[in-house]
């Protein structure tokens, strides 16, 4: 399931930072390992560390497309770099020219789906996230995609859909402390009390100082 690819993911990273630390690693990464140590980084809140290899990544990809060399990774690359930047309008504006060149390229459909979302666009958020689960149901970003699936909803107040969405991502990843408490806190919405204090609860499991999980709780049991 998506749990095990997590953890093969941070294996890599793990792995991977071991290996450019060594005596002798290359001084010259590619674009790939450039954005995988900017991940690293980041996911060791350094992400001031992070940045450079990120603004690399964007650089060497910027160089392919103005020489007529890109390939699908160079899109793919390029998006996610800029969406972990913060620069969602050039991921969007990218993203697409990807997709021209690219049609069949869907990974950089749920990095756009990211951006919209983060733009406040929750219609063409909703719509990329879709197109994504829809095309690549066992992609690597699935469950994260039916997550943002579930944001939009709830933040819409659509909350019957929004657990539907949270319920799935936790199929795939049920090990996400925060997604455990965004289905709580929707079945709370909707009246489901029982159903919600499973949720918090499944939260409180994966990370007892989650408060939120431990607030709800509390209201579902104080009475």
């Amino acid at each position: 399931m998506r749990s095990l690819y997590s953890a093969v993911v941070c294996i890599f990273l793990v792995a991977f930072h071991a290996e450019t630390q060594a005596a002798g690693a290359p001084q010259t990464m590619t674009p790939a390992q450039n954005y995988y140590r900017g991940r690293y980084l980041e996911a060791m809140n350094r992400m001031a560390e992070a940045i450079p290899h990120y603004n690399e990544v964007v650089r060497i990809g910027f160089d392919q497309i103005t020489r007529h060399v890109a390939t699908r990774d160079t899109y793919v690359l390029l998006t996610r770099a800029l969406r972990r930047l913060g620069r969602h309008n050039e991921v969007v504006n990218w993203g697409q020219h990807g997709l021209q060149a690219f049609p069949d390229e869907f990974r950089l459909l749920e990095t756009m789906g990211q951006s919209f979302f983060f733009l406040g666009n929750f219609e063409q958020s909703l719509s990329h996230m879709e197109r994504y689960t829809d095309l690549m149901p066992d992609g690597d970003r699935i469950s994260l995609a039916y997550f943002f699936i579930g944001e939009i909803f709830r933040l819409t107040q659509k909350f019957h859909r929004a657990d539907i969405a949270y319920t799935t991502a936790l199929l795939f990843e049920p090990g996400m402390a925060l997604w455990w408490y965004r289905l709580g806190s929707v079945r709370e919405q909707i009246g489901d009390r029982e159903p919600a204090l499973e949720a918090y609860r499944r939260a409180l499991e994966i990370n007892p100082n989650h408060n939120g999980a431990r607030n709800g709780v509390i209201r579902l049991t104080s009475d």
